[in-house]
């Protein structure tokens, strides 16, 4: 795979930064400013992958030429032979790197490996919707503990038959935004509810948003612009409901963003995790409005991970689940639900990698 001169131009920048930084790390007066040390020592990592792939790169292409000059001088025709074999196997060599030096060279989602806060919240088809929304609720956790991450409830507000009006939980891991970006739209079930005496097949739809956790300095919020209300927190059945005022409702007056918390019978904690999810919402609030802002074409996406997208059914009669963004169809719902997500998720980051590509010169 031949590369173009705009791109190896790119790699040979990003080769004399790679060099500069790294003599930039030994030099006393930045070892001792922990700042500069840390921001040099943070880009020196996230470009090491491409620039040692490139040196890789040179060293496979010198190689070539080496015995393509040989090739020419050489005239006994079994080593011309030997020789050919050689320069063909380094022209796969050099093909192989190119096609990992373009993946390299990719943006990197700067939000990858932070902690994402998820709402889920019933659509179309009622109790039903309402039902498999807490459905939901449960697979990310299955798979929130395959991976090892902690699921923090923050505001939970169910029906009376234990379904999903409004779910709302942060779940903490390395990579947790990397990995459920791909969940936010509309989930479509397609299957015979308890409550249906003819076995007629249903469809209902639940809302999936996924935010990634936003840090304090990534997103200031202005006290003043925040109208804060408390209230008696209640759910079905009379889980948690207290006689005192402990649950919280923040509006951001600017955007008109309500977060509402009562998982938490302190109205100190509702509060802290109330910000955490309002802080959430801004900053994607304020990510997507850039964007947008930007170009269209700035964010090559699966879809465009809009709440009102159709992303992907799951048709319980035939046992699979469809994710329509790439058209991957599994039969394997029952191990799907229980967590099982690795291969839809694999499949959605190498689509997404694909789309990427096509944008890298």
């Amino acid at each position: 795979m031949k590369m173009s001169e705009k791109l190896l131009l790119r790699l040979d920048q990003l080769k004399a930064r790679y060099a500069e930084l790294g003599e930039l790390l030994a030099r006393p007066e930045v070892v001792s400013d922990q700042n500069a040390f840390k921001n040099y020592s943070k880009e020196h990592s996230d470009i090491r992958p491409a620039a040692e792939k490139y040196e890789g790169y040179l060293a496979h292409k010198r190689e070539l030429e080496k015995c393509e000059d040989m090739l020419a001088a050489e005239s006994d025709h079994e080593m011309r032979e030997l020789l050919k074999e050689e320069a063909e196997a380094l022209r796969g060599k050099l093909d192989e790197d190119a096609e990992e030096l373009k993946i390299a060279l990719l943006p990197k989602d700067p939000d990858e490996d932070n902690n994402v806060i998820m709402e889920i919240r019933g659509g179309a088809g009622g109790d039903e919707a309402a039902l498999f929304g807490a459905e939901l609720m449960r697979m990310y956790r299955h798979y929130a503990d395959r991976m090892r991450w902690k699921v923090e409830e923050i505001n939970m507000n169910f029906t009376e038959l234990g379904g999903a009006k409004e779910l709302t939980f942060m779940i903490t891991g390395k990579g947790a935004w990397g990995n459920l970006k791909f969940e936010s739209g509309v989930h479509r079930v397609q299957r015979v509810p308890e409550t249906e005496s003819q076995g007629r097949i249903h469809t209902s739809t639940v809302t999936v948003a996924v935010l990634p956790e936003a840090k304090d300095v990534e997103v200031n919020v202005n006290e003043n612009d925040l109208k804060i209300d408390t209230y008696r927190s209640g759910g079905a059945g009379g889980q948690h409901v207290n006689k005192t005022e402990s649950a919280i409702r923040i509006t951001h007056l600017p955007t008109g963003i309500v977060v509402e918390c009562q998982d938490e019978r302190s109205q100190i904690k509702n509060r802290e995790k109330a910000m955490k999810v309002l802080r959430s919402r801004l900053y994607e609030h304020y990510r997507s409005q850039a964007d947008r802002e930007y170009s269209e074409t700035r964010r090559a996406q699966i879809g465009t991970g809009d709440r009102s997208e159709r992303i992907r059914t799951y048709n319980f009669p035939q046992g699979r689940v469809t994710d329509h963004r790439i058209g991957l169809t599994l039969y394997t719902l029952d191990r799907f639900m229980l967590g099982e997500m690795d291969e839809m998720i694999a499949a959605l980051k190498l689509a997404l990698q694909n789309k990427l590509l096509e944008n890298i010169e």
